[in-house]
């Protein structure tokens, strides 16, 4: 009896062996799959019309269907649809009789699914067929414009279903929002992180500006899909003014908002001469790696006391909101997510990848087209989703999210008393 190593070994050399073979003895192999596979078929709807029919060749009296040949049908098969011989059954009336097993073969369209992950990794329309593996056999649904009516049917589809998506189930802890410049069109994208670190797609909303009535539409859409808003929230921004105030007119008292310290040292950098740049920079990120909110503070507070002489728009700049920048410092989480949380990094990488999806287009044709795009890349991208970096210290920054509620609600209560 062979060990599991003996199998795994001979197991390693059976996929070599199949890999050195040349290209010729390759395809072969493949024909000889696909045709093995479309016999496999044809057995499968005789046997089906068999138990309907009845054996061939033999009379019955309780026969309530019998043969009629075969018609033209097609199939997916290999990302392109291939024709085959459907069997045809008749009942004693004339009428056709519909077989369950082609019936099952033919549900759905699995060729727009794999039209759109061709597109999303960067095989253009007109490269769609080469990208396939050669069959021998009559096919269509291949040609550019075959590849792209699947590509909008089913990016519209799953658009309608992301609008349509209830939110009411998920347990929101942390909401990421940024928005992204595509031809003239600004997408809004909303990223939602929930009580053990995992990463979900909210939401995107077309706008042509990053505004905060873009931002209040965003939010509202995923207030009507059930996102729970009634709780405190950790909501974490870049330094737009617009998001900010959306987010305070949605969320109230209930947005603890963290502005990302990165967007924030660059702001600040970007009113200084290339001399200091990189020395503010730095000294920027030495503070806000302090070990608490108090003494990044006073880092911070100090440099920008150095700067107001010389550089008052750079001072301006790093007190503006700098409480807002050391949010999350005040919760005294793990290291590792308090560094995750700090920026808007999470939702960036997810902008990177709309990017490396959309920038294939040539051509935009009007905002729904972008958020076609942006849709099949969110898609593509979310399947890679890992935990948030640092998400075993999530329960920590629950508990300072649900102290926050309590205390406000005592609060409240005393003033109403």
């Amino acid at each position: 009896m062979k060990t599991i190593a003996q199998e795994r070994a001979e197991d390693q050399r059976v996929l070599r062996l199949v890999m050195s073979m040349p290209d010729a003895v390759g395809r072969e192999l493949h024909e000889m799959v696909i045709s093995a596979g479309l016999e496999a078929i044809a057995a499968m709807l005789e046997e089906e019309r068999s138990e309907v029919c009845g054996p061939r060749y033999r009379h019955s009296s309780t026969r309530a269907a019998s043969r009629a040949g075969t018609a033209r049908g097609e199939l997916a098969l290999g990302g392109r649809r291939v024709t085959v011989a459907r069997p045809r059954v008749r009942s004693v009336d004339g009428r056709e009789v519909k077989l369950s097993t082609w019936a099952q073969l033919s549900k759905g369209d699995p060729l727009q699914r794999r039209a759109v992950e061709q597109m999303v990794v960067g095989v253009s329309t007109r490269k769609y067929n080469r990208s396939l593996e050669r069959i021998d056999v009559e096919h269509r649904g291949t040609s550019k414009s075959a590849v792209s009516r699947r590509f909008v049917a089913l990016t519209e589809t799953r658009l309608d279903e992301v609008r349509r998506a209830d939110l009411a189930g998920f347990d929101l802890a942390v909401l990421m929002i940024d928005g992204i410049h595509i031809d003239k069109h600004v997408v809004l994208v909303a990223l939602g992180i929930d009580g053990q670190g995992h990463k979900k797609i909210l939401g995107f909303h077309e706008g042509a500006t990053e505004n905060a009535r873009a931002c209040k539409d965003l939010l509202g859409q995923l207030q009507e899909r059930g996102l729970p808003m009634d709780r405190s929230t950790l909501v974490v921004i870049d330094g737009s003014k617009a998001l900010r105030k959306a987010v305070g007119d949605v969320f109230g008292d209930r947005a603890v908002v963290q502005r990302c310290q990165v967007h924030k040292r660059r702001n600040v950098v970007d009113h200084l001469p290339e001399s200091k740049k990189e020395r503010i920079g730095t000294a920027m990120s030495q503070a806000y790696r302090s070990s608490s909110a108090a003494t990044a503070r006073k880092l911070l507070l100090n440099l920008a006391r150095t700067l107001e002489a010389e550089h008052p728009s750079a001072a301006a700049s790093l007190r503006e909101g700098l409480e807002e920048t050391l949010t999350v410092k005040a919760f005294k989480l793990p290291a590792g997510l308090k560094r995750s949380l700090s920026t808007t990094n999470p939702i960036e990488n997810i902008q990177s990848g709309i990017r490396r999806v959309c920038h294939r287009v040539t051509r935009w044709r009007g905002g729904k087209m972008v958020l076609r795009w942006v849709g099949a890349a969110l898609a593509e991208h979310s399947r890679g989703f890992r935990r948030m970096r640092g998400h075993a210290g999530m329960p920590k920054l629950l508990q300072a999210l649900r102290a926050r509620d309590a205390s406000t609600s005592i609060a409240a209560k005393a003033v109403n008393a």
